[in-house]
């Protein structure tokens, strides 16, 4: 009998991403039984604003789950719990009826660099309380920004969400978030795992305008009655704490234990180490993040643009499509024909995090020349993200961070010779595990599974199968080593001709 026939034995997890929603479902084995998605558009009003309409979120969602029901109907039907993961840091505002007050701001958007400023300035305890420095991505400042520019807003702000959570709310009734999601809003006692009122006051806001906090593993609510039904479910379906998208596909992927370690390749790139104690360093602006276990907590460190590059250069090339920009930088790779036709590239699309922490910086092609063509100028892509994750893994090994296997996830994962670059530049190999680009979503429906209380950590968070290794070519890691160096002097290089305002300031 197979997890479709049975009842009672599924969970559905859901990751709430930039790009799209996914949600599948895991069988009480913890295989895959079914997987959908929905797209998802990006709004930029103004230069380094980047929004989106809560309500596309709900509508993707039921989009995605609409085909789970229309394909695997019976699998649906035995789902017990539900595990939300989603982007994190964004700011979704809600008024006193729980009505959305406007686009949420999201964690990509540079426009409150000015307002971090002042968050540090009222709070000179802020780094040492949350573990973190005030970026722009993160949600406080974002509440600071708010206030200045848009008074009639903030005025009515009476609670404010993360985008998971929101999804929550219309499924639950329930304001609710959880600990690894909390972690990057910067109103976090990250050590103590609670709301500190004082970060919360500073941004003008009170505790009563938080979610509840729980334990990603905890139960949060159940699903509402008429969604129930809309699916085909049965009724006291729990619906999980969950996590932010980065702790989620940790779960996912086994990322537990000390030391064990992912990167994640997706609009963002993140490079993610588990960890058992508190352990910040924000003046190399690394994260660090409760997981979304119990007694549980990570560095990451971050860059804002990682696929998201891919898919900019391949319209930039014309190429149908990412996968067929890739093969026209294959023989570039292949042959570590990294030289002088082939640009350093800045992947700042989206400003820079770690280890610059500049919201500001923007994206460049430097040593472009007459031998300079399409496949050279995607090469250059691959190899610029792979020199912004080393230089976060160069920041996490500063604090004393002890890495272990890497394993390689997110929807970047697929690709062989991206791969090869991001190992060479890392001097490390990659593990490429089975469902590589579904690992929040996974890892949902494990945080689901738990909330049951019926299975431990131990039995439900194991790693994936190793589906293969991409090894450290030795050709390729002297030639891009070099290179390294110079891509490294760019940036302080540059940084002075980065614009010198944003909008608001």
């Amino acid at each position: 009998m197979t997890a479709r026939d049975r009842a009672g034995d599924c969970s559905l997890g859901i990751d709430l991403g930039t790009s799209s929603v996914k949600a599948l479902i895991l069988s009480e084995a913890g295989t895959l039984v079914d997987q959908a998605s929905a797209p998802l558009d990006v709004s930029r009003p103004r230069p380094l604003w980047s929004e989106q309409d809560p309500e596309d979120w709900w509508q993707a969602t039921v989009a995605a789950i609409a085909a789970l029901r229309e394909r695997s109907p019976a699998a649906l039907a035995a789902v017990r719990a539900i595990g939300l993961s989603g982007q994190m840091h964004g700011a979704t505002l809600l008024d006193d009826r729980d009505r959305v007050l406007r686009p949420a701001i999201l964690w990509n958007d540079g426009r409150s660099a000015a307002a971090c400023r002042e968050l540090e300035r009222r709070v000179p305890s802020l780094r040492r309380i949350s573990g973190n420095r005030a970026m722009p991505g993160f949600t406080a400042p974002k509440l600071v920004w708010l206030a200045e520019h848009e008074p009639d807003c903030f005025a009515a702000v009476r609670r404010v969400l993360l985008p998971k959570d929101w999804l929550r709310l219309r499924l639950t009734g329930e304001h609710a978030t959880d600990a690894s999601d909390a972690s990057g809003t910067l109103w976090l006692d990250v050590a103590a795992r609670s709301w500190s009122a004082e970060l919360v006051e500073a941004c003008g806001l009170g505790l009563d305008a938080m979610p509840r906090l729980h334990e990603g593993s905890e139960p949060s609510g159940q699903l509402r009655a008429e969604w129930a039904r809309a699916w085909g479910m049965g009724g006291g379906v729990v619906v999980a704490g969950g996590a932010g998208d980065q702790a989620a596909g940790a779960i996912g992927a086994g990322i537990v234990e000390p030391g064990a370690a992912s990167l994640s390749l997706g609009t963002s790139g993140v490079y993610f180490v588990a960890g058992d104690a508190f352990a910040p360093d924000p003046e190399r602006a690394v994260h660090a993040f409760c997981h979304a276990l119990p007694e549980r907590w990570h560095q990451m460190s971050v860059i804002l643009s990682a696929a998201s590059c891919l898919s900019w250069v391949s319209r930039l090339v014309g190429a149908r499509d990412e996968p067929s920009a890739v093969e026209r930088a294959e023989p570039v790779v292949k042959d570590a024909r990294f030289d002088g036709s082939v640009p350093l590239f800045l992947p700042y699309l989206s400003g820079e995090r770690t280890p610059h922490d500049d919201p500001r910086a923007q994206g460049v092609f430097f040593g472009l020349s007459h031998d300079t063509g399409p496949g050279e100028l995607v090469a250059s892509v691959l190899e610029g993200v792979a020199f912004a994750l080393a230089d976060g893994q160069d920041a996490l090994l500063a604090t004393g961070t002890r890495i272990g296997r890497l394993s390689w996830i997110g929807g970047g994962a697929r690709s062989d010779a991206w791969g090869r670059v991001l190992a060479a530049a890392l001097g490390r190999p990659l593990e490429r595990i089975a469902g590589a680009d579904v690992g929040p979503a996974r890892g949902a429906a494990r945080l689901g599974r738990l909330a049951l209380g019926d299975a431990s950590a131990a039995e439900l968070c194991a790693p994936p199968p190793v589906e293969r290794v991409v090894e450290v070519d030795p050709l390729l890691r002297e030639r891009l080593g070099r290179r390294y160096e110079r891509y490294r002097a760019l940036y302080p290089t540059l940084r002075s001709s980065f614009p010198e305002s944003e909008p608001g300031e």
